[in-house]
């Protein structure tokens, strides 16, 4: 799942771990697009984070398409529901060091039930992603797409683990014109077995600008990170965990 494509379509949020995906991208030799999407995620901060990411780690397109996901509603990062602040963790994996024992995404994204998956999830949303990523990359010849999907430090996502995205590259291979000529883009996921601590040492040392990076669900007008939603808390712990300082700017401490 991590080969070195040759031109690469990044899936960039505007958070920590794509942005360190899109820098594992352009660390091995490819030149990389980014495509960030506008689903409706509330304040606008997390796209402005996207652009200055693309910008500072080189992309040579970045490509924003508005897709807005609050008509379909199903979550709170879309406006249904609130979204939660120092709640406990449903199935707290806790945070890894760097180095200790990778190989933990399958058993852990196999672990979970239903309701462990929080009202953060947006239904759909990296089925959505990929599609178009896989769209992009057939219109502009690219030979993969990248995703920043993490399976062990993350919030029990579906469409976070390995068995969805192998899912997803037969899709891919079943359902373009690429795929039918033996060309289809590859589904890669560098990070899906790192922990956040894993994921801040890799991106650390790659350069990446994590002070222009936001991951908080509920950011304040200015960008500043609330602190308190399960994102900026895992953020936190991994920036510790890992020894690096943290540059997030938060509206509390």
């Amino acid at each position: 799942m991590t080969a070195s494509p040759r031109r690469s379509v990044v899936l960039l949020s505007g958070g920590m771990d794509s942005a360190v995906a899109a820098a594992w991208t352009r660390a091995e030799g490819n030149a990389w697009l980014a495509l960030s999407v506008d689903y409706g995620q509330g304040p606008s901060v997390e796209l402005d984070a996207a652009r200055r990411v693309a910008r500072e780690l080189g992309a040579a397109e970045h490509l924003v398409l508005a897709l807005d996901l609050r008509a379909v509603g199903g979550s709170a990062l879309t406006g249904t529901g609130e979204i939660p602040k120092n709640a406990p963790r449903k199935r707290d994996q806790g945070v890894r060091g760097p180095g200790q024992g990778h190989g933990e995404a399958e058993r852990l994204s196999k672990s979970g039930t239903g309701n462990d998956i929080p009202v953060t999830y947006v239904p759909a949303r990296n089925t959505i992603l990929l599609a178009l990523g896989v769209a992009l990359a057939e219109a502009r010849g690219a030979n993969a797409v990248v995703i920043g999907a993490n399976a062990v430090d993350y919030s029990g996502y579906p469409d976070c683990r390995p068995e969805f995205l192998r899912a997803f590259s037969k899709v891919a291979e079943l359902g373009t014109k690429a795929g039918v000529e033996g060309r289809a883009p590859a589904i890669l996921a560098p990070l899906i077995d790192l922990s956040k601590a894993e994921i801040v040492a890799l991106g650390e040392r790659l350069g990446v600008p994590f002070a222009n990076t936001v991951s908080c669900y509920d950011p304040d007008p200015e960008g500043r990170a609330c602190g308190q939603c399960e994102s900026c808390r895992l953020r936190r712990r991994g920036f510790a965990k890992a020894g690096v300082f943290d540059p997030t700017r938060y509206a509390r401490s």
